[in-house]
């Protein structure tokens, strides 16, 4: 009898402790719940997604699609991504770099002979992918010396695509898109102002009040720069290929990843980071990883990789602040609460 008690006492013990363990384990999701769900100075209203080792282990859909029509957001509904497509047109270059069309330290000149700005024979290829060009208009003067400083913009991304266009002789809407099918990204494409399928509507927020906005933001010429649309299911594909090795060669997506400038933005830190091409390299609360932001339009988003415990995070939204200063505002908590976690090993 004794025994038996011994037996059930150690059994409940074993599953109090695992129970806890448990708890312990996914008090990040409870952290995240609760903060998008708070009274805040500005809702959230998007899709949340975190992966481990290639396996989801935490979504979220909040908010409606359409305001108006209170049409409930799902995973799979598209947003615009704005900048991280920037990720995007830097692969695409790439693999022009890996087939020998194009060569990283050329002058811009060379791929498009249409440019007659001076500065056209100084800066290169290299220096659009990771902003150190100095370009602020094509009708002014470079800003800096090429290659001594930093200046994060659109145009060097626009400039990106017309090379590619030149060395693959396609527009970029077939070539991305013709990336996004060979990786299975079916409900990725380029913007189409007729063709969206299920695009959610952008906001501007003004103290939750919502106004929709027009998409007067992207158009055929910037495309590269902020023109895709895509889910965070894609996102997620999008990564795990990327950064397994299986879109670009060994000697390429390091040098991409690899910081070959320094770039403060709030969302990373206060501090400047590393920035490779057209991606951030940043470490906090001892956690090294890789990422970059999208916003316009009404729309806001994060995409972020932790290589060491292959983690993705994930945060679409269609609801952008009027307020500077609340721009990304829960792309940055949900941000810390997961490397806060990793770095206390509670994740």
């Amino acid at each position: 009898m004794k025994l038996k008690l011994k037996l059930i006492a150690s059994l409940f013990a074993l599953f109090t402790i695992t129970n806890l363990n448990a708890q312990h384990k996914s008090n990040f999701k409870t952290k995240i719940d609760s903060v998008i769900t708070a009274q805040n100075l500005i809702s959230f209203n998007g899709v949340i997604l975190i992966s481990k080792n290639d396996k989801v282990i935490y979504t979220k859909a909040v908010g409606y699609k359409n305001i108006e029509d209170k049409i409930p957001l799902k995973l799979d509904d598209q947003f615009e991504i704005m900048s991280n497509t920037k990720q995007i047109t830097s692969v695409l270059l790439l693999k022009e770099v890996e087939k020998g069309r194009v060569n990283l330290n050329d002058p811009i000149k060379k791929y498009i002979p249409t440019l007659t700005q001076n500065w056209a024979d100084s800066v290169t290829v290299h220096q659009l992918l990771n902003h150190t060009h100095g370009i602020v208009a094509l009708d002014k003067p470079l800003l800096f010396t090429p290659g001594t400083d930093f200046k994060y913009g659109n145009l060097s991304n626009v400039l990106l695509g017309k090379i590619i266009e030149n060395s693959t002789k396609k527009s970029y809407r077939e070539v991305a898109n013709e990336l996004f099918k060979e990786l299975k990204m079916t409900n990725t494409f380029c913007y189409v102002a007729d063709g969206t399928h299920n695009l959610t509507t952008g906001y501007i927020n003004d103290k939750n009040r919502f106004e929709p906005t027009k998409n007067e933001l992207i158009n055929e010429e910037n495309l590269p720069a902020d023109g895709v649309i895509s889910t965070a299911n894609d996102l997620l594909i999008w990564n795990n290929f990327l950064h397994n090795g299986k879109i670009l060669s060994n000697k390429m997506y390091k040098l991409m990843t690899t910081a070959s400038a320094q770039s403060q933005h709030n969302v990373f830190g206060k501090e400047k980071q590393g920035y490779g091409y057209n991606i951030r390299i940043a470490q906090e609360n001892n956690v090294n990883y890789i990422g970059h932001t999208g916003l316009g339009n009404g729309f806001s988003s994060l995409n972020i990789y932790i290589p060491k415990n292959s983690i993705s995070i994930i945060v679409l939204e269609n609801n952008m602040s009027n307020d500077s200063q609340l721009y990304y505002y829960y792309e940055t908590m949900i941000k810390n609460i997961v490397l806060k976690s990793i770095s206390n090993k509670k994740f």
